[in-house]
Parts: C-alpha cells; sequence; structure tokens
C-alpha cells in the first residue's frame, strides 16, 4: 500500500459537454494509474433540485455514496495501490462540502467555449443555467486555488484537440508526472469506471479509439440559449486566457 504523500491525487473539474470522459479515458491508459468518474454525482444529485432533471438521476443516488465529505475521506484522501489516482469532476457538483482537501490534490481545470458546449448539453437538459454548466464556479474554483498557493493547469477543449500530445505533454510536466505515448489511444467501447449515466452522454466516447480532431459545428446557435451565452461567454474568456495552447 501506497502512502497518502507518495501517491499523486488528481482532480480534473470540468463542466458538462467537454473532453472530460476522454481525458479519463486517457488517464486509464496510463502504466501508474486508476480514475474514477464524478465520485460527487451523487453527493450533487441529492442536494439540489438538479435530481428532477437530470437523466438517470435517482439511479445515481441509489448506487453511489451520497455523502460527499465521506468520497474525500474515503476515496479522493483514502488508502491506494496506485501512484496516481485520477478523479474526472465536475465543477458545479461542488456545492455543501468542505473544499479544504484541495490542498492535497492536484487540480486540473477544463473548459469550452459555450458557444459550442451550451447547444450540446441543452439536448439533455433543457434550459439550463448558468450554476448547470459550471462556467463561473470555475473562476471562484481558480481564485480559491490560488489562495491556497496553487496554479492549476487549465485545459481548453478546442486546444487540447487541436494537438493532444503537445498539450498532454506539457500537462504532464506540470503537474510533475511522465507523459506517456498511450495516453493518445484506448481501445472503442465502455470502460467499467464509467458511471451509470454513461448510457444518456457517452456515446461519442464510446465510439472512439483516441481524441477526435477538432471541428467547428456548422448551424445557428439557438436563441433560447443566447442569454446564457452572454452570461458564460466572459467566464470562458478569462480561463480560454490562461488555457495550455497546442
Amino acid at each position: 500500500m501506497i502512502s497518502n504523500k507518495q501517491t499523486t491525487r488528481i482532480c480534473l473539474w470540468s463542466g458538462p459537454r467537454n473532453i472530460s470522459t476522454a481525458l479519463m479515458y486517457s488517464f486509464a491508459q496510463r502504466s501508474d494509474c486508476k480514475v474514477f468518474d464524478e465520485p460527487f454525482y451523487a453527493h450533487y444529485l441529492s442536494k439540489s433540485d438538479a435530481r428532477h432533471y437530470h437523466p438517470g438521476a435517482e439511479e445515481v443516488i441509489a448506487t453511489m455514496e451520497n455523502d460527499g465529505e465521506k468520497v474525500v475521506q474515503d476515496l479522493i484522501l483514502g488508502s491506494t495501490d496506485a501512484p496516481v489516482l485520477f478523479f474526472k469532476q465536475m465543477t458545479h457538483h461542488l456545492i455543501d462540502l468542505d473544499w479544504r482537501f484541495m490542498a492535497q490534490t492536484i487540480n486540473i481545470i477544463l473548459t469550452r467555449d459555450p458557444l459550442e458546449m451550451l447547444p450540446s448539453y441543452a439536448k439533455q437538459v433543457q434550459q439550463p443555467t448558468l450554476h448547470d454548466v459550471g462556467y463561473a464556479m470555475h473562476l471562484k474554483l481558480l481564485d480559491y486555488l490560488q489562495e491556497l498557493g496553487q496554479t492549476p493547469p487549465i485545459l481548453d477543449s478546442k486546444q487540447t484537440l487541436l494537438n493532444p500530445r503537445a498539450v498532454l505533454r506539457q500537462l504532464c510536466e506540470k503537474i510533475g508526472i511522465p507523459f506517456e505515448e498511450v495516453m493518445l489511444r484506448w481501445p472503442a467501447g465502455a470502460r467499467p469506471e464509467d458511471g451509470s449515466w454513461q448510457k444518456y452522454w457517452y456515446d461519442v466516447v464510446h465510439r472512439s479509439t483516441g481524441f477526435q480532431p477538432y471541428w467547428r459545428k456548422e448551424g445557428e446557435f439557438p436563441v433560447g440559449l443566447r442569454p446564457l451565452l452572454t452570461q458564460c461567454q466572459p467566464y470562458y474568456e478569462k480561463l480560454a486566457a490562461l488555457a495550455i495552447q497546442a
């Protein structure tokens, strides 16, 4: 068993409809890493009205730990035999939690242009709010981590997809682990770590065998999402300016 001080514990703080699952699959290919899929999801659903509109919410609540503080102590900071732990997280799940555990984790922020993200998310969650999509919480999290003395690496989905090798190599250097070429490819299909919600959200990543080339989707942006886009854009622009470049 590896002691807590010898284990690299990585939290990837993302918003929905990003490339967070692809990054989880990427890290799962490493020779030294165990991955975990949104361990705070049931905590979030049990403490918010999202349980009424997230697909599969009741199954998540019934099959996962609902107490976020137990998740922190037993899983995120718990004993492990793996040199590296990777936790795919959603920033908007950080409600009614003591954030101080982040002083013991390496934290990465992942963002995506809301012009591309919002139409994708609205296919599953109608009339999303600013809290649902996590942009404001990303800035709050960044401020908190900086108060802890951390400079969290920031990933932008577009930059990552433009050159996965270059961005992941820079990321690994920043977080103090060696880059492994195997992080760029994975077998098609589901992984055992996938959450129960995979049947609603993971169809694209299950068909993939690596990071897909970036392409901007064509089509008119939905009029009903324009007010939310206006809210999200300033937060995204602040993060994008700090992101690792391809």
